[in-house]
């Protein structure tokens, strides 16, 4: 089995409300069809807005909407059928094959299939530093940024899915893909997305060990950053 990010753009004018009926209602039942299997649908709707602060942006415009989902392949010649219901439900999509790693996997709010999961979803599009060498960056990424973001964050889940290679010829080149799913209030609250609630100084120290960790990989240049509702479909 494979893993495969889709990255999914909305047509020009359409309103986000009108897109994410659309995902929601009908894509998870026309990928099943294909044998696609572990589906999540990370959308942008207005619960996550007040996150809105938070975003990063590269990509002009900026990502709608991430499909993730498992194939046995993801092979072009086994992967068309997916690609196809993914393409009716949008404007363009890009598409990578990714190695996951479920650092924090969510055993504290489980996900139930076709409903929201509880809090939100920080969806990453990450890139490492052009100059360093790519062993250097995975080495800083698992061996010590997993430490810190675990140490310094309210995140109840958290998913590390490196990219292996792009599926589609636009796909942006991105290194990474990152899932971290928080509490509601810390889409507004540095407190409580730092895991520091009362408490400072332990904001302050942990904001800045995450600053240093980031910076030390990350190309802040090329990254998309969205807030997103997450959805589970046969998890």
């Amino acid at each position: 089995m494979e893993k495969i990010i889709y990255a999914l753009w909305a047509a020009e004018g359409e309103s986000r409300e009108s897109f994410n009926t659309r995902l929601l209602s009908s894509l998870p039942e026309a990928l099943k069809k294909t044998g696609a299997t572990r589906i999540r649908l990370n959308v942008r709707d207005d619960t996550v807005g007040p996150a809105a602060p938070l975003i990063q942006q590269w990509q002009e415009p900026q990502q709608d909407a991430v499909v993730q989902l498992w194939l046995p392949s993801s092979n072009a010649m086994f992967r068309g059928d997916t690609d196809a219901a993914i393409a009716s439900h949008c404007d363009r999509f890009a598409a990578w094959l990714v190695a996951e790693s479920a650092i924090i996997p969510n055993t504290e709010h489980p996900p139930v299939d076709g409903q929201r999961t509880w809090g939100w979803s920080q969806a990453s599009f990450i890139s490492f530093h052009a100059d360093m060498p790519w062993e250097k960056a995975i080495a800083h990424w698992h061996k010590h940024h997993a430490r810190v973001a675990i140490d310094t964050q309210s995140n109840f889940e958290y998913i590390q899915n490196l990219i292996v290679k792009p599926l589609t010829d636009d796909a942006p080149g991105y290194g990474a893909f990152v899932e971290e799913c928080f509490p509601l209030e810390a889409m507004t609250d540095p407190n409580v997305f730092f895991d520091a609630v009362g408490d400072d100084a332990k904001l302050q120290a942990n904001a800045k060990a995450m600053a240093d960790s980031c910076e030390a990989f990350i190309d802040f240049h090329r990254i998309d950053i969205i807030p997103t509702s997450q959805y589970d479909f046969n998890p």
